[in-house]
């Protein structure tokens, strides 16, 4: 169908259209009028996305990222929510609620939950797309009512966000209290082995016998290099004693009394030589002189003799002494390992209570930030602007209603007219004919000529003349 036997088709049925344009607007317009006035009323909140915990001060995570807004408004339409109002309004201890619940349902079910579906029926939540803040509305006839449940829902949706903050934290406490009682236990068991450990072998503190037993033994092994030294010596002088070699001792000529000797003897035996030259040997001062001799070398030979046993003795008593701090040295290396394998378990002892001693304390404060949580009664959503009851109703909306009438007006108007033309096709041009019977059209007589050159009568030739193979020869 072409346009020209369309635009035919509704002026000549255009009473159709019209009527049908028309009562479509009537009944819309008459039907806004009578609906009954619903009011809205919205409350916005705001979640606070670069906030930080009271308690610990660790930066809350970003609310921006996916899916956290979707979350939040599942939640304040969640079952939960919804019954969190109705326990706030007391629906279920009003006698009108009652009434319509049993009316409703015949008294099955629970009539909170009923009542909670129902006032979700009517909620609407919108997060916005650019920020932070999200919008509760809630439609009802009443605007005070309507108001007064869109608050209600915000409330009940900040307590439900700070229950799902503070609940885990409360069990989490609970776990934390039942944990410390096994942790303070083990630091008792292991702070017991450590001390029945220190009372056994008599250790007040890790280090001190430690610090102590290992001077004394540097210090053995001091001594037990200088006696070694000193009987090497004193073997040395007893070795040379005994090869003859008195005379070079360092004993014999660091003693004085045998060096006085010596000098006597030197005087002596020159006084011998003097007389000797000049007496005989039986003179008086010759044996006198030689007894003086005899005498001096009798002296130095007892005192060498006394001093060689001496150099002697001293070497037997460096070697006892050196044997006897070799001895000490032994045991006392023997009381240093001792004292070190004490030393090792004993830090066993100290690493398994300060590990407990640790789990004990990082438990102790886990449960005191936990703790805190469970009772903490801030979060991270506030009221923006609380609902107010709205002074216009949200519906129905008469002009947008009257403008949608008009367009759905025409639309059935053109599409009666075309269901009218359907059951009674006639011809209203020449195009009809030539679509019916396949005949060109030689001409084609105005009903009214002086109207012959019309705007009408120039579309229609206008059209004939690109639908046909020959040209339409108009009087």
């Amino acid at each position: 169908m072409s346009f020209s036997q369309l635009l035919s088709i509704l002026m000549a049925r255009k009473i159709i259209a019209i009527w049908v344009f028309f009562v479509t607007v009537l009944v819309t317009t008459v039907v806004s009028f009578l609906l009954p006035k619903s009011y809205t009323a919205t409350a916005s909140l705001v979640i606070n996305s670069k906030g930080a915990d009271p308690v610990t001060g660790l930066t809350l995570p970003a609310t921006l990222m996916p899916g956290y807004m979707a979350t939040q408004v599942d939640i304040i339409q969640s079952h939960n929510v919804a019954l969190k109002v109705v326990a706030k309004l007391g629906v279920a201890n009003s006698d009108a609620a009652k009434a319509t619940f049993e009316k409703a349902t015949n008294g099955e079910g629970n009539i909170n939950d009923w009542f909670a579906d129902r006032f979700l029926q009517n909620l609407s939540v919108k997060p916005s797309r650019t920020s932070d803040v999200i919008e509760i509305g809630y439609e009802g006839a009443d605007p005070v009512f309507a108001a007064n449940l869109a608050n209600a829902f915000a409330e009940a949706y900040i307590n439900t966000n700070l229950q799902m903050k503070t609940e885990p934290a409360k069990q989490a406490a609970v776990w934390f209290d039942q944990q410390i009682k096994g942790l303070r236990q083990n630091v008792e068991q292991a702070q017991a082995k450590l001390s029945a450990f220190q009372q056994e072998n008599g250790i007040a503190f890790s280090g001190e016998r430690m610090d102590t037993e290992a001077a004394r033994l540097s210090e053995l092994s001091s001594q037990l290099v200088m006696a070694q030294a000193q009987t090497y010596d004193s073997i040395s002088r007893q070795s040379q004693l005994k090869r003859g070699s008195a005379s070079e001792s360092p004993e014999i000529l660091a003693n004085g009394l045998i060096q006085g000797l010596k000098s006597q003897l030197v005087q002596a035996e020159t006084r011998l030589n003097e007389v000797s030259q000049r007496l005989g040997v039986n003179h008086p001062q010759y044996q006198a002189a030689q007894s003086d001799v005899t005498s001096l070398r009798d002296l130095i030979r007892v005192e060498t003799s006394k001093t060689s046993s001496s150099v002697g003795q001293t070497a037997r008593v460096s070697q006892q002494k050196e044997a006897e701090i070799n001895a000490s040295l032994a045991q006392q290396k023997e009381r240093v390992l001792k004292l070190k394998s004490q030393h090792d378990e004993m830090a066993v002892l100290e690493r398994e209570v300060e590990g407990a001693q640790r789990m004990y304390d990082n438990a102790l404060l886990r449960f005191g930030q936990t703790n805190l949580e469970s009772q903490s009664g801030q979060t991270d959503v506030s009221v923006l602007n609380p609902a107010i009851a709205p002074l216009k109703h949200s519906s129905p909306k008469i002009m947008l209603n009257i403008a949608l009438s008009v367009f759905l007006g025409g639309l059935l108007g053109i599409g009666f007219v075309l269901v009218a033309e359907m059951f009674d096709r006639r011809v209203r041009s020449a195009e009809d004919l030539r679509q019916l019977l396949n005949m060109p059209v030689l001409g084609e007589l105005s009903r009214h000529a002086k109207k012959s050159h019309t705007f009408k009568d120039k579309v229609n030739q206008f059209f004939k003349q690109k639908n046909t193979k020959k040209p339409v020869i108009s009087f």
